[in-house]
Formats: structure tokens, C-alpha cells, sequence
């Protein structure tokens, strides 16, 4: 039993990327657990009971808690004898409830919206807020002011924080928005308090606000930068034109789904540029050197750094530029004067250059060295990731030529990659299992009825999920993996006690019937046990405990259905197999099973 549990959690040690880093260190703690926990069992806790353990049985006087619950694990038992008799003389109810669960497990885990990695509630907002193209710093400091202003004004807002771009952390015509909030005890719930900001925030003319929460736990992938949004979708290829025309058009498709809050991309064409052109025989006339207009541009216009002065009590940096009222239009080039290259002439810059204005992109953006766009979008509150990245995958593919690379980028592109491998995953781990046990129980189709335990340990917890309205976030895959290992082993000792009987003598409708009526008490401790230990988790209590509601909700919703199934399904699935078995297998040396077979006699009443 312990291999076979510790084979559960074994395939999650060798995922790769980045959440195969998260699910390592949970694999290994877990499969160490289980190992020892092992070795204790079989080491000190028989020493303990032969020490501890007090005589029990006929004429041993109990206590009346003893006696009342003695009685009534009687009156259970005698319940559960008799209802499990009519279930295996009408074996195909079960059988059906079984197929049941498996179809519903199948439509559930399509149904419910899967999400990488719950929001959470860290009291804090982060977003950006995009002005006009061509925007100056003194009218983006002006928005930012304001902006601040805005948010302030908001009661769950305790503090904020504003930066305007510098073309370096942010675009020239870009914002930072930093929001932090009050203790969620006295305020609404995050989203509410950043839709509520980001609408304060679309009153200002001129600008385009994002707000987002920012997550308590966040994974960064390092592969686009999210300040326009949470998740990314690029576009790229060979042809610019092209690159730019379909990413417009699938950003438009993209505004049509009504479970985006906001759809952006840093693809900005209609910046205001100056293009200057050098005379350069009107430059050779007056003797002025190309090298001293470019010198003479960059002293006037780009703040350039000339000397740091420094002083016992600070320093001070020297920076040369034209003044600010004298460099806002673009015929102030004609202001400007030049000394030619033998220092004898003064020469008007008009005289030797010539400008335009032209609209064109803010900048030119690269993808594994090819032109992109990238399209940035957040989600509205309960709408889940992979509805989204389904969405958005079959416009693409109606869209996008096949001149042009389109994929999901960042986060979104590492849920989808997570879901596929969890799935495999959780595939490999099935038959891992049946492996081992098919070497523990020397057959092949009793480790099955093993794992006939998993389709309806699996809905109880999906159906949960669909219930409650949550989503199949990571937590979510985890309390799957171990739903797994929990229910597999009510399984093993229902079907390790019949296989005893069987050997012994006994019929094997008998044997199954005896094993479970012996194996209900210590499965039904170890259910209650899970269900009480993570009811806390489904609560979810703690700091930001609804983050990892999911976990506890497929634990709870899982055992709790799986309990009342299994005790009646599993039985009926040994029988079947085991008649198989004898029908069919036996009649071929290779899979003929080693243990001896008596032939099924129908029971003609209630449990003995």
C-alpha cells in the first residue's frame, strides 16, 4: 500500500519547468512521508500496541462510551451488510453508477473553468494608464497628478503611488499606478475595489487606465513584461505590414468577448515624429561638419549630462538643454545657431537642415528577432483563464495566415503548458499504480477494481467545484493528486482482505462481502479524518485562505462522495472482474492468475 501510494505523487518529482519546481518540493515531501510513515508501521507501532493495547474482548468491562458506540457501529454495520447484499444481487446498478461517474468526470473536467493561479487578496493594486501618443512629460506628470488624485478619493484606498514614463521602465506616454488598500476585513472584496478604481480612473480625458490586483502568489516567467496586463499573446513574422494588420484585426476579435475587462497592445502608430534632413551641400558651403549638428541636436534636446559638481554637503549634476518654452514646436529648430568648423561663422541651423512632421510607430517591437505585437489582457472577476486562452485560440486560427507565428506569451502560455502536463501526468500516475499493484497482486485485472475507485472519488471533488462556482486553479490539481492517493488506498484494503478470503476457501461473493463489512470501520477513520482535516481549507480560513479554497473543496466534496459509492461499487466491480478472470483469462497460461478460485454461489438471504 505504501508503494502504490507513494507511485501517486512519484511522476510529479520529474516535471519540468517552472510549476514542475513548485510540484517537486510537494512530490518529495510527500513520497518521504509516506515512506516513513511506513516504516513506522511496521517497526514501532505494533511495540506500541503490545505495550499500550489493553485486553479486549468477551467479559472485559467498558465504559459507556465504549458500549454506545459499540452498539451503534453494530447497527451501522448491520445496515451496511444488508444494503451492500442487495447491491450485489443487482450488480448492474452499481455498474451503471460507475459509468456514470466516469462520463461525469470526463464532462466536469471540461465544464469547470480551469485558472493557473488564484489573484488572492494582497490588498494591493498595480496598473498603468496609457495617455495620447506624443504626450510630453509635462502633460503626463499633469495625468499623474491627477490620476493620484483620483485614486485617493476612493475610501478602500489607504495610499498610491504614481510614476510618469521615461522610456525606459515605462513608454514617454505611459503611466505606474500603485494603489495600496485598508485590511480586507473593513473594505469590499479586491476586485470590486479595483473595478471601482479603474472607473474613477476613465473620467480623466485622454487616457486609457488599467488596474489589476496584484497576486499574492505570482509566478514570473521573464517573457513579457505585464504592465498593460496580466496575460499576453504575441504576433509575429517577417512582413511588419502584415504583422501589424492581423494583430489589429485579432485585437478587435478580442474586444467581442465579453469576459475581458481590458484588451491593449504596445503597438502605437500614430506618434508624432520630426524627421530632420541634413543639407549636406549646404553644410560643405558654410563649412559645418555633420558630426557638430548631431553634437549640437543632442546638447539641446536630450538632456545630456555634462559634469557633476560636488560640494562637502551635496553634489549636483550639470545638464545642458534648450529651455523648456523654446523647444515645444518644431520651427524652434529655427531658433538655433551653429559655429562652423574653423570657428569664424555663426550659421542658423535653417540654413543647413530641413524638417517634417510625420506620424508613425512610437517603436518597433522584436520576437525571437522578428517584428511583434503583443496584445495584453486582464480578466473580468470569476472568468477563468482557460475559457479566455480557448477563445482566443480559435479566432487565431481563423485569422492568422500561416506566414504568421501567433502563441500565448508569459503566464497564459504557462497554464496552458501546466493543464497538458498535469493531465499526462495524472495519466502516467494511473498506470504507475496499476503497474505496482498488478506486481503486488500477481493479476491484471484486480488492480483495476483498485482503480475503479478514481472516477468517483474525481466527480465528488469536480462536482464540487461546479457547484461553489471556483475554478481548477493549481491548488485545485493538487488536491486531485492527493484525492487520488487517499480513495486508491480504501480500495486496496477492501480488495487485499476478499483476495485472503478467497485463497482461503471462501466464495467470492462471500469474500467481498466479509471484506468490506471488515475494512468499513478503518476506511470510514481515515475518510472522516481527511474530510475533518482539510474542512479548514475549504473554509478557507487563514491569510488569503480563499486562494486555496479549491484545494480543500475537492479534498471534502471528493471523499465524501467517493465514500458513499466505493463501499458499493468497488465490491461489484471485484466480482465482475474476478469472474472475468476465471471466464476468460484463466483459459490462457499467461494471464491465468496464481491464486486459487472457487466458484461464485448466489447468497439466498441477508449476512450472516
Amino acid at each position: 500500500m505504501t508503494v502504490s501510494l507513494a507511485a501517486v505523487f512519484f511522476p510529479l518529482v520529474f516535471m519540468s519547468g517552472l510549476v514542475g519546481r513548485i510540484f517537486r518540493e510537494f512530490a518529495i515531501t510527500i513520497v518521504v512521508s509516506i515512506f516513513a510513515s511506513g516504516l513506522v508501521s511496521l517497526t514501532l507501532t505494533p511495540l506500541m500496541c503490545a505495550r499500550l493495547l489493553k485486553p479486549r474482548g468477551h467479559g472485559v468491562k467498558q465504559n459507556w462510551v465504549e458500549r454506545t458506540g459499540g452498539r451503534i457501529e453494530k447497527a451501522v454495520l448491520r445496515v451496511y451488510g444488508n444494503s451492500l447484499w442487495w447491491f450485489l444481487r443487482h450488480r448492474w446498478i452499481s455498474a451503471l453508477t460507475w459509468v456514470a461517474c466516469m462520463a461525469g468526470t470526463i464532462l466536469l473536467f471540461m465544464a469547470v473553468p480551469k485558472a493557473f493561479l488564484p489573484i488572492g487578496d494582497s490588498s494591493f493594486l498595480w496598473g498603468v494608464m496609457i495617455g495620447k501618443e506624443g504626450s510630453s512629460p509635462a502633460q503626463m506628470h499633469a495625468l499623474q497628478d491627477q490620476a493620484g488624485e483620483l485614486m485617493r478619493q476612493d475610501p478602500a484606498v489607504a495610499a498610491t503611488f504614481t510614476m510618469s514614463g521615461n522610456g525606459q521602465f515605462l513608454a514617454s506616454n505611459q503611466g505606474l499606478l500603485l494603489a495600496f488598500l485598508y485590511p480586507p476585513q473593513v473594505r469590499a472584496p479586491i476586485d470590486a475595489v479595483a473595478g471601482s478604481v479603474m472607473g474613477r480612473l476613465a473620467t480623466i480625458p485622454g487616457i486609457f487606465p488599467f488596474m489589476r490586483p496584484f497576486p499574492v502568489l505570482e509566478i514570473s516567467t521573464g517573457a513579457t513584461n505585464t504592465n498593460q496586463g496580466q496575460y499576453a499573446y504575441s504576433v509575429s513574422g517577417v512582413n511588419s505590414q502584415q504583422v501589424y494588420e492581423v494583430s489589429q484585426k485579432l485585437m478587435g476579435k478580442m474586444m467581442e468577448y465579453p469576459g475581458f475587462a481590458t484588451v491593449s497592445s504596445d503597438f502605437f502608430n500614430n506618434t508624432p515624429n520630426l524627421e530632420i534632413n541634413i543639407r549636406r551641400d549646404q553644410t560643405r558651403t558654410y563649412g559645418v561638419s555633420e558630426a557638430r549638428i548631431l553634437n549640437l541636436l543632442r546638447n539641446a534636446y536630450s538632456q545630456n549630462y555634462l559634469y557633476l559638481i560636488k560640494k562637502p554637503e551635496d553634489q549636483y549634476q550639470v545638464i545642458l538643454e534648450v529651455k523648456d518654452t523654446e523647444r515645444a514646436h518644431a520651427n524652434d529648430l529655427s531658433l538655433l545657431y551653429i559655429r562652423s568648423d574653423d570657428g569664424k561663422n555663426l550659421v542658423p541651423l535653417n540654413a543647413l537642415v530641413d524638417w517634417k512632421t510625420s506620424l508613425g510607430p512610437q517603436n518597433v517591437n522584436h520576437l525571437n528577432q522578428f517584428t511583434a505585437v503583443t496584445i495584453y489582457f486582464n480578466l473580468k472577476p470569476g472568468v477563468a483563464i482557460g475559457d479566455a486562452t480557448n477563445y482566443i485560440s480559435k479566432e487565431a486560427a481563423e485569422i492568422v495566415p500561416l506566414t504568421i507565428r501567433a502563441s500565448l506569451q508569459g503566464e497564459a502560455l504557462t497554464f496552458r503548458d501546466t493543464v497538458r502536463d498535469l493531465t499526462i501526468l495524472m495519466a502516467l500516475a494511473v498506470f504507475v499504480m496499476y503497474v505496482i499493484l498488478a506486481i503486488l497482486y500477481e493479476s491484471y485485472v484486480h488492480p483495476l477494481t483498485v482503480l475503479s475507485t478514481l472516477p468517483t472519488a474525481l466527480v465528488g471533488g469536480l462536482l464540487t467545484l461546479f457547484i461553489f462556482g471556483e475554478q481548477a486553479s493549481l491548488y485545485a490539481f493538487v488536491g486531485m493528486f492527493m484525492l487520488m492517493g487517499i480513495v486508491k488506498k480504501n480500495g486496496i484494503m477492501i480488495v487485499d482482505f476478499a483476495r485472503q478470503r478467497v485463497d482461503a476457501g471462501e466464495t467470492a461473493e462471500n469474500a467481498i462481502h466479509e471484506a468490506s463489512l471488515d475494512r468499513f470501520r478503518p476506511i470510514l477513520m481515515t475518510t472522516l479524518a481527511a474530510i475533518i482535516g482539510a474542512v479548514p481549507i475549504a473554509a478557507g480560513y487563514g491569510a488569503d485562505g480563499a486562494s486555496r479554497r479549491p484545494l480543500g473543496m475537492v479534498i471534502v466534496g471528493g471523499l465524501v462522495v467517493s465514500q458513499f459509492i466505493t463501499l458499493y461499487v468497488t465490491p461489484v466491480i471485484y466480482l465482475y472482474l474476478e469472474q472475468f478472470q476465471e471466464n476468460v483469462l484463466n483459459r490462457t497460461s499467461f494471464f491465468h492468475s496464481g491464486h486459487s478460485q472457487m466458484p461464485t454461489a448466489a447468497h439466498d438471504g441477508a449476512a450472516d
